[in-house]
């Protein structure tokens, strides 16, 4: 794997090592082996998007084919919040129990007695879903699986290069990155096609941050914890 690719796996990589340690030891209190309360698997979660933002920082140099002033193509962007809102209406709607590998806990601040800690909580929750796993999310799997499908050297493969088996295998991974994977899946096909129609990765990361933004506000609206 050559050195392009590293800066665009990193952070993704470490955000799911953090998921990771919290399953485990969600398995190892389920087991009755370790005792954990809720409010403590709830404080680990600030450790993803930390992680993710450090390592996103230390790359950032790598990133060239993130433009943000792509984002000044007014129809372009207005599509891509329209498609970010759609993505949002079809996961709430996706939410089958045969989608998903398990019954997802969900992020649910009212764990937390302490009113801060749980305004503190909730605002650190959004804002990785809103500022930092986009970024994240669109550069591993957009940016660097979507052409390395394509070509192990994914950096001389053109940035939203459209073929079946990147598009498909793309979307399936995304997927099972996910507790709903057939919601995954979709939203996977979504901002894939949005690359091709746009070839902008910013226009990409933009709808996917509209429609984590809509999904906290549903979440918080109606409490459907598990959607977090």
């Amino acid at each position: 794997m050559n050195d392009k690719a590293w800066p665009r796996i990193v952070p993704f990589a470490l955000f799911m090592v953090i998921i990771g340690l919290e399953e485990g030891l969600r398995f190892m209190d389920g087991k009755a082996w370790i005792s954990i309360q809720e409010s403590t698997f709830a404080l680990l979660y600030p450790l993803r998007p930390l992680v993710a933002v450090i390592a996103l920082f230390l790359c950032r140099r790598a990133y060239t084919e993130l433009c943000w002033a792509d984002l000044k193509r007014r129809g372009q962007t207005l599509g891509s919040i329209a498609l970010g809102l759609a993505v949002f209406v079809l996961w709430i709607n996706m939410d089958w129990t045969f989608g998903a590998l398990s019954e997802p806990p969900g992020f649910n601040p009212g764990v937390f007695s302490n009113p801060n800690l749980r305004l503190a909580m909730t605002g650190i929750r959004i804002g990785s879903a809103v500022l930092i796993v986009p970024i994240m999310e669109e550069i591993f799997w957009r940016s660097f699986i979507l052409r390395y499908v394509i070509n192990p050297e994914f950096a001389k493969v053109p940035l939203g290069t459209f073929t079946w088996i990147s598009f498909l295998a793309s979307a399936v991974l995304f997927g099972l990155a996910h507790h709903f994977i057939l919601a995954g899946i979709m939203a996977g096909m979504a901002y894939s096609w949005l690359l091709y129609r746009t070839r902008s990765l910013a226009q990409c990361v933009l709808a996917h941050a509209v429609t984590n933004l809509a999904l906290a506000a549903f979440v918080l609206n109606t409490e459907k914890w598990w959607f977090w």
